[in-house]
Formats: C-alpha cells, structure tokens, sequence
C-alpha cells in the first residue's frame, strides 16, 4: 500500500468526481450511441484486467464516479495504491450493469484509470529509489500536467507517495526567470509578490546561480529553486547556500529523469521535482471484458444435428 493512499480518496470532493466523470462522459457520446442498439440493456457483467504486471493501482474513485453516472456497479478486487502483479494478468474489479450503459462508460473510465495508474506506479518507483539510498528529502511533480486533467494526476501523484507540489498558480508564489526579466530584478520581484500574497501563502524563485540564491533569501524568499544545474554543480551551490541560508528550503529541478535521479540527492536539497512525472510517462494497461453468460441448464449440443 502506497502512503497516503487511503487518505487521497478522501481530498476528492464528491462534487468534483460527478463534474468529470459528467465531461468525459459527454465527451465521448454527445449525441446518439447506435451501438447501444446492438446490445440493448441486458444487466451484464464485465471484468477489469490489469495486464501490466507490478503496477500501482490509481484512479479508483474517478473509475467508479463514470459507472455511477450510467447506473452500473463496481466491486473493487484490489484496494487503492495496491500493487497488482505479479501474474500477467489481474482480475482488479467486477463491473455490472445494464450492456449499453456499461459500454458507455468504458473508455473513460479505463482512459483515467490507465493514466493514474501509470503517473502513481512511476512515482512509486521514484520513491523507492529515494528511500533506498536513504535521502530525507521530498521528490515532487510540477504543473507540466494534461489540460484539464490536474486533478487526477495530482491525485496520482499522492497515491505514488510523492508530493504534488503546488497545485496551481494561486497555491504558491514561483518567480521564475520570465518574472524577474519582467519586474527588473529578484529583489523587486519578491517585493512586489509579498506586498499581495501577505504572510499565508510562500515565495519560491527560481535561480541560475549561488548570487541569485543570495538575492532572494536577502529579499525575503521562502524556497530557491536551483535551476538545470548539473548533480556536482548543485550539491556544491546548495552547500554553500545552507551554510548561510539553513532555515530555507532548496529545491533542484531540471533536466531529472528516474535514470538519474539519484545523483541528485544531497543533504542540502529538500525538494526534487520531475516534470517526467507527468510528461511521456508511461500508462498501464488495463480492459474491461464481457463476460459471456452461462449456457442454461440442459442446453449443451442442443444444436448438435442427430
């Protein structure tokens, strides 16, 4: 079970799921469904498969919120954040529900459930690396998120074990270099950003070398962000930012990826973030299938010519 996994069901507001699980929806059928007439609205029963061994399963209540939409059930195998696997093929839920509308909901339910579950068995992997090499720090996503689908990659993200870092651009002040080109300098830029945001919200920006470091915790910043540097580079600068700045926090993005993640812990970094987290970040497979009903009773080979 991923940290946090029961817990991160619960942030998702019922409103919110109705909302998106009503979008994808019409997306996806707004105007007649010509193949509902094929199968009518015989109660059916559908099995959902993972057939990526040794993922993490993510999604669950977005899953259910689309089946509650089109009045059909889903009975959970696996609970949330649970590793499926390692066999080739996981029996992870059991859907019911009348055919046309249990075929309605398919493909967004599975297009979210595949998309969580690949951005959470990423982060969970991420995690391991960092708890294996015994780095103390927070590994984190971005805003590099689908448009429109923010909340369910940051959801992913908690049931990985990671942090979601902020959520939009009101949860948290980031002056990067295009604001502090614009504003004229760090100092100025920080200034202005407080004078606004008071003491509820913090300040983070983004730097390029130790001096702008310098300049910003001068200036009042909360978090510098030492930006593309490269692993040598960044445990030095952070280092020597510590020895003057302890109290403040130093976040390295940039150029991370899983494969080299771990040349970046240090001791004086307390946040890295990926962006691959979310971009080109591999989903896992998952399909619903039919189950054909069970021949009654006595009628086997009763086609059988004599």
């Amino acid at each position: 079970m991923s940290p946090g996994s029961y817990a991160a069901a619960h942030l998702i507001p019922p409103h919110s799921l109705t909302r998106l699980a009503r979008d994808w929806l019409e997306e996806d059928t707004p105007n007649f469904d010509p193949a509902g007439v094929c199968v009518g609205s015989q109660e059916v029963e559908a099995w959902l498969l993972c057939k990526t061994p040794n993922s993490v399963l993510a999604g669950s209540p977005f899953f259910s919120a689309v089946f509650t939409e089109v009045g059909c059930t889903v009975d959970w195998r696996y609970q949330e954040g649970a590793r499926l696997g390692p066999e080739a093929v996981t029996l992870t839920a059991v859907v019911k529900g009348p055919a046309r509308c249990l075929l309605l909901g398919e493909r967004p339910a599975l297009n979210c459930l595949a998309r969580a579950s690949g951005i959470a068995t990423r982060c969970s992997r991420l995690l391991a690396t960092a708890n294996t090499l015994g780095w103390r720090g927070e590994v984190a996503g971005t805003r590099k998120t689908t448009p429109g689908f923010r909340l369910v990659e940051k959801y992913a993200m908690l049931v990985g074990g990671v942090s979601t870092h902020r959520q939009d651009l009101s949860g948290m002040v980031m002056l990067k270099d295009n604001h502090i080109w614009a504003s004229g300098s760090i100092t100025q830029a920080v200034r202005a950003a407080r004078s606004v945001c008071g003491f509820s919200s913090k300040i983070e920006v983004e730097c390029q070398s130790l001096d702008e470091a310098r300049e910003a915790a001068e200036a009042g910043a909360d978090i510098v962000m030492l930006d593309n540097f490269q692993p040598q580079e960044l445990h030095d600068t952070a280092k020597a930012f510590k020895e003057e700045f302890p109290a403040l926090l130093v976040e390295a993005s940039g150029g991370v990826t899983p494969e080299n993640l771990a040349l970046y812990f240090s001791p004086q970094v307390d946040v890295i973030s990926l962006g691959c987290i979310t971009q080109g970040c591999p989903v896992v497979d998952f399909s619903l299938k039919v189950q054909k009903p069970a021949a009654p009773e006595g009628t086997k080979n009763s086609n059988h010519r004599k």
